[in-house]
């Protein structure tokens, strides 16, 4: 079944008609890897109408270049977090900051006009090995990248339901 025939889900409601990554988007998990979704606490695997693998689907030319692995497509937010299991070590928070902005300039043509990742979560896939946590944190923050470990929790998400509700507050005047 082509892309154009399935439900409009978070992930295909983000992509323009055209983007050849529709045909890409499963349902559920089904586009994570069995071994990554350990890194989804239980409770919150229902949370996900679609996935996307970003990693080798975006690879085309680009065998070198530093790459996200997943979108997933939060039905109750209505919006599109992205997820990457990486290794928790201080050598490492430049890479996934790198992954993270080369995602953003491979998934702008795809993406329709004003859509976005809400959350870019990295999980940590192991230990937490970082030295100076704050530090990281502080790093990760000004580059919008939420750590999690050792799961994505459903705090995590009440978190950003909570953020979502927020935006779509009219602001007051003063």
């Amino acid at each position: 079944m082509s892309g154009k025939n399935k439900t409009v889900t978070p992930i295909r409601g983000t992509l323009q008609s055209g983007s050849t990554l529709l045909a890409l988007v499963e349902e559920n998990l089904g586009a994570v890897k069995p071994i990554h979704r350990s890194y989804l606490a239980e409770s919150i695997k229902p949370a996900f109408a679609d996935s996307l693998e970003i990693d080798e689907n975006l690879k085309a030319g680009r065998d070198q270049v530093n790459r996200w692995d997943y979108l997933l497509g939060f039905a109750a937010g209505a919006c599109v977090v992205g997820l990457e299991p990486h290794s928790a070590k201080d050598d490492q928070v430049m890479t996934v900051i790198r992954k993270k902005q080369r995602a953003q300039e491979q998934l702008r043509p795809h993406f329709r006009d004003g859509a976005k990742v809400a959350e870019w979560y990295w999980v940590a896939s192991g230990k937490n090995r970082f030295l100076d946590t704050e530090r990281t944190r502080r790093l990760l923050d000004q580059n919008g990248i939420r750590f999690v470990c050792p799961q994505l929790a459903p705090k995590d998400l009440e978190k950003l339901e909570k953020q979502l509700r927020q935006n779509l507050q009219p602001r007051r005047r003063r």
